[in-house]
């Protein structure tokens, strides 16, 4: 006879577990496409932020990536490594450090174009279904935050 109490910990009641498995399963379909620029998903997720906002705190791009400065710190230092972006301090308020798209990180933007569309090619949701997911998600996003 089973414990009801431990009903509650079964993996298919979590919504943890089909999240994190769905995120896991997406960002493997980015791999055949990144691996050649020489990017993680890390780093392109950080730079489709730069190349919308050219110009943006540390502090800034964590919040808008949900990432704390622990783990963005060490993928900025890479892509200002391969000389896609630049840090320099706010003028204003030396505390604060800026990161810019360099030339070079605009030229990587011309080659990731046909990455959204590829990659949502490998997910098999309908429109609706996909508008729907992202709305359900950031409302996730929102709610615990």
């Amino acid at each position: 006879m089973e414990d009801n109490r431990y009903e509650g910990l079964k993996l298919e009641y979590q919504l943890c577990f089909p999240l994190y498995a769905a995120s896991r399963e997406v960002i493997k379909q980015y791999h055949p496409f990144l691996d050649p620029l020489g990017l993680t998903y890390t780093q392109y997720i950080v730079m489709m932020v730069l190349w919308q906002e050219q110009d943006i705190s540390v502090k800034e791009l964590g919040k808008k990536l949900f990432l704390d400065s622990g783990t963005l710190t060490p993928v900025v230092k890479a892509l200002e490594k391969q000389g896609y972006v630049q840090k320099h301090r706010d003028v204003n308020d030396e505390r604060i450090v800026l990161v810019t798209v360099t030339e070079k990180g605009y030229e990587l933007r011309e080659k990731c174009l046909d990455i959204p569309s590829c990659v949502g090619k490998s997910i098999k949701l309908d429109p609706e279904d996909a508008v729907k997911l992202y709305e359900l998600l950031y409302k996730v996003l929102g709610s615990i935050n």
